[in-house]
């Protein structure tokens, strides 16, 4: 596994930013201008149908993929080679094996995560689906095989728990994550079943959970009961990784086997509960997050119905509290996993979708924010694309 801090090619993008929308009917593209101030909104996508990513090729521009569950193709894959003005289905979208006779096996439900290859693998792309599985494509998302040994491996297994010990809509693996030094270290999340990595190309993989607390009342060397939310690398220094998760918000500095929960910095009125973590593309100590209210029955909204996104600029030592131009009151939605994110340029964008169907945006690092979109459907996941 490479070392070195690689962040001295990292510069602010300058081209016009789109972003992609995956909701519960459909896909979008909303598309801005080089300012970020001028935005157009597309006619839906397969309207109706479950869109759960939409990710565009960083290596060329062009390729899009999206993890979709239809009505009649059930899970699969689109692809798109124009910047999404066609799509074909993958010949071969990701699918366990089939069990031998008389035995039961898993089956998709659906596609969750998708994530580009390394930079030096230009076909290759990562899918991560529910119930837990991992699988690869290495031509450009065509066709899907499993990838590495955790899919079937007796010990994974039982780390994956059951339909019904994951996430309310299915169990997920996600935050699928290649360091751009090294295509050979790996990590992944699952919801639940804790934080995974590899440094042989999938080879082997190895839990990385010191550190995490759990639910009260669970042992916490027991992987199944580990909950990540999300876990973002940053590109400024690949070797610190920040995790939103079930049981608060967390830093880990390589080499280091420690996560710091750096959450308990956050107002106690707030707490440190919440789906979504975004990094800076530059700076490893900036990082934002969207609680939500983590009380009780977990309702799954923003605290006291007053949404807000909350920014570090000292790797978690200090919070700020981000909300101007957002709802005082009365707004009784969250964020997603996948739905909140940020754009590289200077100052940085900041977006994020709404399960009440809003986008919102902020050119200035979230110093202040402009709703894009309204009455979309409940957003499940956004990103955004240098066109």
């Amino acid at each position: 596994m490479a070392t070195e801090k690689g962040t001295a090619s990292l510069k602010p993008a300058k081209g016009p930013v789109a972003l992609l929308i995956g909701t519960r009917k459909g896909a979008f593209i909303l598309r801005g201008d080089r300012a970020r101030r001028t935005w157009k909104l597309s006619h839906p996508q397969f309207l109706g149908q479950i869109v759960h990513h939409v990710v565009l090729d960083p290596r060329d521009r062009r390729t899009m993929l999206m993890a979709a569950r239809t009505g009649h193709l059930g899970p699969t894959v689109f692809r798109s080679t124009d910047q999404g003005k066609t799509w074909k289905e993958a010949k071969t979208p990701p699918a366990f094996p089939k069990a031998p006779d008389g035995q039961t096996g898993r089956v998709v439900d659906h596609v969750f995560w998708l994530t580009p290859g390394h930079a030096s693998e230009p076909n290759a792309w990562y899918a991560g689906t529910s119930p837990q599985g991992l699988f690869r494509s290495d031509d450009g998302g065509v066709t899907w095989k499993p990838f590495s040994y955790i899919n079937d491996d007796p010990q994974y297994r039982e780390w994956m728990g059951t339909v019904q010990d994951g996430t309310p809509d299915g169990p997920k693996l996600h935050s699928i994550i290649v360091d751009p030094r090294d295509p050979r270290h790996l990590y992944f999340g699952m919801s639940g079943g804790g934080v995974h990595e590899s440094v042989d190309g999938g080879k082997t993989f190895t839990t990385l959970l010191e550190g995490l607390d759990v639910v009260e009342g669970f042992d916490r060397s027991t992987p199944t009961v580990h909950d990540p939310h999300c876990v973002r690398l940053c590109p400024g220094n690949p070797d610190r990784l920040y995790q939103q998760n079930h049981c608060g918000i967390y830093r880990i500095d390589r080499p280091s086997k420690q996560w710091l929960r750096i959450g308990n910095n956050m107002p106690k009125r707030i707490g440190d509960v919440g789906f979504p973590m975004v990094v800076h593309p530059r700076d490893p100590e900036t990082a934002w997050v969207f609680p939500m209210d983590g009380t009780g029955v977990w309702p799954r909204v923003s605290p006291g119905g007053k949404p807000a996104v909350y920014r570090t600029r000292n790797a978690g030592q200090t919070w700020a509290r981000l909300n101007k131009n957002f709802p005082k009151s009365q707004a009784w939605w969250t964020v997603k996993r996948q739905a909140m994110t940020a754009d590289a340029h200077e100052p940085v964008g900041l977006y994020f979708g709404t399960t009440s169907g809003e986008v919102w945006a902020s050119r200035t690092g979230g110093a202040n924010w402009t709703c894009l979109a309204r009455h979309l459907p409940e957003i499940y996941s956004v990103e955004a694309a240098e066109l």
